[in-house]
């Protein structure tokens, strides 16, 4: 392909970059443009490239104890297939406009949290839906450095996307050393989207009591009202066991 006298290669050897194909007689899309389309959706949901490959079909419930089981009488595998499940339902309800009731995902560090919020926020994407992910304490040293007054992008322009996005994926939201200013930040976030109905998924290793501790009882009320609650409980980091596996260990 020529432009202005020079050979550019096409990067789609089927349509040339033109971004149709034709079969027979009938023009249709090409597969480049959806591939282009989701790469867009994917920079713009700010979704790490390390998340990028978790799918439901790779969240493997092996690493949840049948044995293991809370006071309840239910076993780390039962609340992992349970938390998945709703994962699934609420993907679908939510990309036909009927999911209003986010989800937080609770347990310790290395239980899959992330990277079940990840499969979501996948999921979501791959089928053409706006999501944006945010990990909790970034974000607000994102908004700290618009202060110095060097970034084009304001303090208003982070929040509001934020605020108005229709998924929020917050992650890490845990145990801070918040600040009041981040405490207040953080509350009228999720404020805006429980009045405007925006749903938000939650991935933390606070309880109740824990929630009220580090962010206090408004922010805590609210986001218990906003979203169903799934416990993932663990017998050993995650990450840890799979990097031993991955070494025959």
């Amino acid at each position: 392909m020529l432009c202005g006298g020079l050979i550019v290669t096409p990067e789609c050897k089927i349509c040339e970059d033109r971004g149709i194909i034709f079969d027979g007689k009938e023009a249709k899309p090409c597969d480049c443009v959806r591939e282009r389309n989701l790469r867009r959706r994917v920079e713009k949901a700010n979704l790490p490239p390390r998340l990028r490959g978790h799918t439901f079909d790779r969240f493997s419930l092996r690493y949840y104890s049948k044995i293991i089981r809370d006071d309840r009488g239910r076993s780390a595998f039962d609340h992992a297939a349970d938390a998945v499940r709703h994962a699934k339902e609420f993907v679908e309800a939510y990309l036909v406009g009927e999911s209003r009731e986010g989800l937080m995902f609770c347990g310790d560090v290395g239980a899959g949290k992330t990277f079940l919020a990840s499969c979501i926020a996948n999921a979501v994407l791959e089928r053409g839906g706006e999501v944006l992910f945010l990990v909790v304490p970034d974000f607000l040293d994102q908004i700290r450095a618009t202060y110095d007054g060097r970034d084009e992008v304001t303090e208003r322009d982070l929040i509001e996307c934020a605020k108005n996005v229709p998924l929020l994926i917050l992650d890490d939201l845990g145990a801070h050393m918040y600040t009041e200013w981040a405490r207040q930040k953080i509350y009228s976030l999720l404020n805006h989207r429980l009045n405007y109905e925006l749903p938000v998924i939650v991935t933390t290793n606070l309880d109740l009591e824990g929630f009220a501790q580090h962010l206090g009882w408004r922010t805590a009320s609210r986001l218990f009202e906003m979203c169903r609650i799934y416990r993932l409980m663990r017998e050993m980091d995650i990450r840890i066991r799979k990097k031993r596996d991955a070494l025959g260990d």
